[in-house]
């Protein structure tokens, strides 16, 4: 079981890694391609916390009262993590039409419409992750789930299995990392939040301030903080740096604070010191570390919201009055009619730091124990992914302890926070950095630059292995804003790997412009982007330097999309040789055009050809190409057509030693165009043809040219429909060529006793 649902996170995370980041229309979120018309339809919306997934699911629900998506007569909306917390159990019915909303009266005729039309029901969970626990999801057990009573996480599992309501559309929004993967083999469609563009950043805060007289100051201040400005690509990281930014205009300071952690403690300040007197002072401290406290006891337990109150009534109105919780109520059960109520911290960022806080402050944590809490362990610990933002406010909060914003949320004594901070110096200095995982070492980098020591900044700077690689990791604009500040502080050269990491244009920018990264790897689709936008600006300097950086050798194409971005290479050297032409300077040619020695070509049967044919118009502006592989699992079929395109640019493919034709449905037709054109292919070594359908007047051909092509040293025809007759001709051949070392000849339609024959008398035929 467990292999099984490991091999299917396996596969998401390979198909995700191949997406394209493109602009989604609302109405093209249920739009499935290939779905049968009678099956449910399960959609993902993934996504960070904060990046507006709630926002979209509500917006969803709005336009369908407004007229769209007339697909569905019924469209229900669930808040995960509060339908979770009640532990009673529900019929379908009850689900839909007590829970969610109570028809005046027709009840039971609506739910039998309902059964009977579930393509016209769109069922949206927001916040998965609030429906499940560490370890198991349950299955749905009932005989009849659309009438027995279920707990909502078996009612929410039978309609991902697509065992009640079959055929409605159900829309799930999460984060990214949780046990959605248990289902994937159930999901029709994955979409995926990224956040705002740098120009959807600028256009919220300027929406924010709009018609404030200091609407452009604040745009300039929030820039100038270049660190803050990344945490911006979050909709709920932009909202609170804007709340910030007013309150600091407003009273007429000059500067925004320089860390996450410093805007999170400015903000609980703003929030609480302007209300408080000398009286109350001691008892918000109070009330703050117990919803501290709070916040810690449910991200443990991954949980945001509770349906219990707070321990006091004090502490109660202190977390609802000044925002850091949010009432809801539960609507009516049938079997009760009491109404219910629960509490729900406002935003997943308050409660992160509110449980960082909580962690520096407690006594009873002590400073020992203080690294648990931390996401970089030196051996495999339990992590707090729920709380993925702790150890960064963690380490900022340890070294603001004599802060006066700080000092003024808490009566505790320095002297515990100063042995924790201690602690966690001790911890660095002796962690071993170079052997951390990609996404381990981008934690601590974060947690580095939250405490704004120059001592740890500088200490990591050096201790970075020279060959980073992100390969398959997602560098968010924070990520990109910390990797570069402690890049720039060391003094070495790096090789950065940047493939598949989803990094944006200006991300990708900065970190190749420095000057100690010395070589990257990097999507060519986004580099080809990224130099057309410097070719456009005339920076012809970053332009030059960065594509002597770049490295593409071995180029592996999975997509249609690949071989154009290829394409594209190629008309950028054409572009960046005009640029040299007009402006008198000297033309270089672009390194990974020039250095590209091997291709690998993995399309597929269904693309195949159609991206053979493409890649073959631009294989002769690779002067050093040495290496052709057209071998692959899923067999690309190219056929005669792409060989005997192939076979006409063989001239120009000087440097070519390895040619991989292997599993390419290649009859005689294409042989003979082959053998025609191989001879001028002047350095060919190794020939396979492998797994192809060649028969024996395909040999014939091949046979007539092998004494012409003194470089072959190896011809691999395996698996053909050679019979003994081609055999002998290749075997007669072949005496002519000394220079050849091997023939791998073994076919089904060759007799064992002819090919053993042939083969002694030549022992350079193998079986």
């Amino acid at each position: 079981k467990n292999n099984v649902k490991a091999m299917e996170k396996e596969l998401v995370t390979c198909s995700l890694q191949g997406k394209e980041k493109a602009v989604l229309k609302r109405h093209q979120i249920f739009q499935i391609l290939g779905g049968k018309a009678l099956e449910t339809k399960v959609i993902v919306v993934l996504g960070k916390a904060g990046m507006g997934k709630s926002i979209l699911a509500q917006k969803i629900c709005q336009d369908w009262s407004n007229g769209e998506f007339s697909q569905f007569e019924f469209v229900f909306w669930f808040d995960s993590k509060q339908i979770s917390l009640p532990e009673k159990r529900y019929s379908l019915k009850d689900l839909l039409l007590d829970f969610f909303v109570k028809p005046q009266e027709g009840s039971k005729e609506i739910f039998e419409y309902i059964l009977q039309n579930p393509a016209k029901v769109l069922l949206v969970f927001d916040g998965f992750e609030g429906l499940h626990d560490h370890e198991n999801f349950p299955r749905c057990s009932a005989s009849q789930p659309e009438k027995d009573l279920c707990s909502v996480k078996e009612l929410l599992s039978g309609l991902i299995q697509k065992k009640i309501l079959s055929g409605c559309t159900l829309l799930l929004t999460t984060r990214p990392k949780d046990k959605v993967y248990q289902y994937l083999s159930k999901v029709d469609k994955i979409i995926e939040i990224v956040g705002f563009s740098p120009q959807q950043r600028e256009l919220y805060i300027t929406k924010y301030f709009e018609g404030l007289p200091y609407c452009g100051d604040a745009l300039k201040l929030i820039k100038d903080c270049e660190y803050l400005f990344s945490h911006c690509y979050s909709p709920v990281m932009c909202r609170f740096v804007c709340f910030l930014c007013e309150t600091v205009l407003e009273m007429g300071d000059k500067g925004l604070p320089s860390t996450l952690t410093a805007v999170f403690l400015k903000f609980v300040q703003q929030k609480i010191i302007p209300m408080q007197t000398a009286v109350t002072a001691m008892q918000y401290q109070e009330s703050l570390a117990t919803l501290a406290h709070t916040a810690w006891d449910l991200g443990e337990k991954h949980q945001s919201a509770m349906k219990s109150d707070l321990p006091s009534k004090e502490v109660k109105e202190f977390a609802l009055k000044y925002g850091f919780f949010l009432p809801f109520a539960f609507p009516r059960h049938s079997d009760s009619g009491e109404e219910e109520f629960g509490s729900t911290f406002s935003a997943f960022v308050i409660q992160n730091f509110l449980s960082a806080l909580h962690i520096v402050l407690a006594e009873e944590i002590k400073d020992k124990s203080l690294t648990k809490y931390l996401s970089f362990p030196s051996k495999k610990k339990k992590t707090y992914n729920w709380l993925d933002l702790v150890p960064r406010f963690l380490a900022g909060l340890l070294f603001l302890q004599d802060d006066p914003s700080f000092c003024s949320l808490s009566n505790k004594d320095a002297k515990q926070s100063t042995k924790k901070q201690k602690t966690l110096l001790k911890y660095i200095r002796r962690l071993k950095i170079n052997e951390l995982c990609p996404e381990r070492l981008l934690e601590l980098l974060h947690c580095i630059y939250e405490t704004q020591s120059n001592y740890l900044l500088q200490h990591v700077a050096l201790k970075l292995k020279s060959d980073l690689s992100f390969l398959g990791v997602v560098l968010t604009p924070p990520d990109v804003h910390v990797l570069h500040s402690l890049l720039k502080m060391s003094g070495k050269e790096f090789f950065l790997d940047l493939r598949n990491s989803s990094i944006d244009m200006q991300g990708l920018k900065d970190l190749v412009g420095l000057k100690n990264v010395a070589s990257f790897r990097a999507s060519l689709g986004d580099t080809v982007r990224l130099w057309k936008s410097l070719e456009q600006k005339k920076d012809y300097q970053l332009l030059r330097a960065s594509t002597e950086k770049f490295l593409l050798d071995p180029f592996k194409a999975k997509t249609v999309k690949d071989v154009s971005d290829l394409s594209d290479l190629v008309e950028m050297q054409k572009i960046i040789n005009r640029v040299q032409d007009a402006s008198g300077c000297s033309s270089y040619e672009i390194p990974a055009i020039k250095n590209l020695r091997k291709i690998e070509f993995a399309l597929g049967p269904v693309c195949g050809l159609q991206g053979f044919l493409k890649l073959v118009e631009i294989l002769p502006a690779f002067p050093s190409l040495q290496h052709l592989d057209l071998d692959a699992l899923s067999e690309n079929d190219i056929g005669d057509e792409a060989t005997k395109s192939l076979s006409e640019v063989f001239p120009t493919l000087t440097s070519l030693e390895t040619l991989n034709l292997s599993q390419n449905k290649i009859t005689d037709v294409g042989a003979e165009k082959l053998a025609t054109a191989l001879p001028s292919l002047s350095s060919l070594k190794t020939l396979s043809l492998y797994n192809n359908s060649i028969c024996d007047f395909g040999a014939e051909n091949l046979a007539k040219v092998l004494p012409a092509m003194a470089s072959l040293r190896v011809l691999d025809v395996q698996y053909n429909k050679i019979t003994g007759v081609g055999a002998q001709q290749l075997t007669d051949s072949l005496r002519k060529c000394p220079h050849i070392k091997s023939l791998v000849m073994w076919n089904p339609t060759i007799p064992y006793g002819v090919l053993e024959h042939l083969q002694q008398l030549d022992s350079r035929i193998s079986l």
